[in-house]
């Protein structure tokens, strides 16, 4: 997971839906999705999108976690999913496993101290959004 990623320049959803129709088919956009909408509304843009940055605005609200999953496991999205807002340390592990790529760290944050996260469980007993192997 890439914890110090470059700035994005990224539509609000309300822009993004104004311009789409203009944006051009090879285009690569990045959207920012507010975490109380459904993710399914970017399934016809996803082939035009570059990244999705999904938004916590409280570390203890983890919508975005859902909506990262699903944009992995229901619509196989496979572009850059970025946590932004209030995205602390301990949420390392959970980013990763629910299918984001790339967190903005809150100011403050050790980008060391969340990779270091990332490494304390080697397994799960549950499913994640990867397809299990056959």
């Amino acid at each position: 997971m890439n914890l110090d990623p470059t700035p994005l320049d990224a539509f609000d959803l309300e822009t993004w839906q104004a311009v789409r129709e203009a944006w051009p088919a090879d285009g690569q956009a990045a959207v920012r999705l507010p975490n109380d909408v459904d993710p399914d509304i970017l399934a016809p843009d996803l082939a035009r999108l570059r990244a999705v940055l999904l938004q916590f605005p409280k570390w203890t609200d983890g919508r975005a976690y859902s909506q990262a999953w699903l944009l992995r496991a229901r619509l196989g999205w496979r572009g850059e999913i970025r946590a932004t807002g209030d995205v602390v340390v301990d949420m390392a592990p959970l980013l990763r496993r629910t299918g984001f790529d790339a967190a903005e760290l809150r100011p403050g944050q050790s980008r060391e101290a969340a990779q270091r996260a990332l490494g304390f469980f080697d397994g799960h007993y549950q499913r994640d959004w990867q397809p299990t192997p056959a």
